[in-house]
């Protein structure tokens, strides 16, 4: 059941990446607050099965993993719910509009990068419990080592504030979309390491 839970898991993420990226592609901001929810759904599950799977001396940085994965989990189910539910459903006043909006670059924007600044120190702790015996585990646990350098970019973004309302659509496109390529790979790796687990 332990295996079933992070292969599964691992699918799921993967197809939540590929319909954020269509969403993104197609305009439909709904589509990728919606989508983004299943993606930290499913990451926890996978995070957990890192530590779950984690040899003895590396059982430590998996439950550091699972943490930062839930506050990342936290805030960005926040985000996206608000967008979903509260900017979607209500006439909001130009302030409220600037501070919960995800797309006026706002409150709820920066939030959404700090939340994903602390996804990357989850995918890095996570990469540490990998014992590189296949060459698809060397693989895996490089990307989520990788994956950590997003770290000081989201962090820094916002507190810069190098994005604004004003600011061209195709480069946060572009940025998201670069980010999925980069994501499905550990989906599929995370799925083939899970399943080959043992019991």
């Amino acid at each position: 059941m332990n295996r079933k839970i992070g292969a599964y898991s691992s699918v799921v993420n993967f197809i939540a990446v590929i319909c954020f990226a269509l969403s993104m592609l197609f305009r439909f901001d709904y589509g990728s607050y919606f989508f983004s929810m299943f993606i930290a759904f499913s990451f926890v599950t996978m995070m957990c099965g890192y530590a779950y799977f984690a040899e003895k001396g590396a059982k430590l940085a998996g439950y550091v993993s699972v943490a930062f994965c839930s506050i990342y989990t936290a805030i960005i189910l926040l985000v996206y719910f608000a967008q979903l539910t509260t900017v979607r459903l209500n006439e909001l006043t130009q302030q409220a509009a600037m501070l919960l909006d995800f797309q006026q670059c706002g409150l709820m924007f920066n939030y959404d990068l700090l939340g994903y600044a602390v996804m990357s120190l989850a995918a890095f702790f996570a990469g540490l419990t990998v014992t590189s015996r296949t060459k698809a585990d060397r693989w895996l646990k490089s990307l989520l080592m990788v994956h950590g350098v997003f770290f000081i970019s989201c962090m820094m973004a916002p507190i810069l504030g190098l994005f604004k309302s004003a600011s061209p659509t195709w480069i946060g496109v572009a940025v998201l979309e670069f980010w999925c390529l980069y994501f499905c790979p550990i989906s599929i790796l995370s799925y083939l390491h899970f399943s080959n687990c043992k019991k």
